[in-house]
């Protein structure tokens, strides 16, 4: 990873669209700071598109696209994604899958949630499991004592076991029935909302992250940026970031910022 000073005036000049995860990348220790919300904003009045990509739930999602300076969020790691049509004053959704499916799948969901719980003790499900739609989240060091690496391993064995797609971010691991993920959907999003390709847009778009659920984005990208803190999981990432910023979390978020409006003046 190089330093983000190292990023050429002309490549940040030259995107259009920031991609951006959100726990302990625009937030720090949990928070989101003023400087943070504020690079949101600064960044769309400087002609960007900002699009939020999370692990967090359809509950969040909602809130984020109605009230955030953001163009559009991509939730629960991919499953579906929504954005605030100003001039019909409306949430738009695009799911994945329908409700039907959806119910489905909520059954299989419960068994795996029930046998995580018996085999890996210290976890919890996570705090906003309650508003989510299409994944189980289960939490090991955001709301309860941090967990040994062998146990985040050990949940995903489970949920990979039971036919699941697991994820890991920086606070939770995410299981899902289904093949999606936070790239497959930046790809739907961007042709069904903005008529482009990703695939012939990958110099002009950027992704910022900081944990291993975030590699999809970090390798399809070529000049992804993660925050400081991504160093803390260097060695379990499947691919990691072109960049790195100074500061980590929100800090580092607002120096990506910085660096991207100043190349456009």
């Amino acid at each position: 990873m190089l330093p983000l000073q190292q990023l050429a005036r002309g490549v940040a000049a030259n995107m259009h669209t920031v991609f951006s995860d959100i726990d302990d990348t625009l937030t720090t220790d949990g928070r989101l700071t003023p400087p943070a919300y504020a690079a949101l904003d600064e960044l769309r009045r400087a002609g960007l598109r900002v699009i939020l990509i999370t692990g967090r739930p359809a509950g969040w999602c909602d809130h984020i696209a109605r009230m955030w300076p953001v163009d559009a969020v991509i939730g629960e790691n991919g499953a579906f994604y929504c954005w605030h049509d100003d001039a019909a004053r409306s949430l738009r959704c695009r799911h994945l899958l329908g409700d039907a499916e959806r119910a489905a799948n909520t059954g299989k969901l419960a068994s795996v949630r029930d046998t995580i719980l018996r085999e890996v003790p210290g976890c919890a499900v996570a705090s906003d499991q309650f508003c989510r739609l299409y994944d189980l989240a289960i939490d090991f060091c955001e709301d309860v004592p941090a967990l040994p690496q062998a146990a985040v391993e050990r949940i995903v064995d489970l949920m990979e076991g039971a036919g699941m797609t697991a994820k890991v971010s920086s606070i939770h691991v995410n299981g899902w029935f289904g093949q999606y993920d936070k790239l497959s959907m930046a790809h739907l999003l961007l042709r069904e909302r903005y008529g482009l390709e990703l695939a012939q847009e990958r110099e002009r778009c950027m992704f910022v992250g900081d944990s291993p659920n975030d590699a999809p984005m970090f390798a399809y990208l070529p000049h992804a940026v993660g925050v400081a803190n991504v160093a803390a999981f260097a060695e379990r990432m499947e691919a990691l970031p072109a960049y790195v910023t100074p500061s980590r979390g929100g800090a580092g978020f607002a120096e990506l910022a910085q660096a991207l409006i100043g190349a456009r003046r």
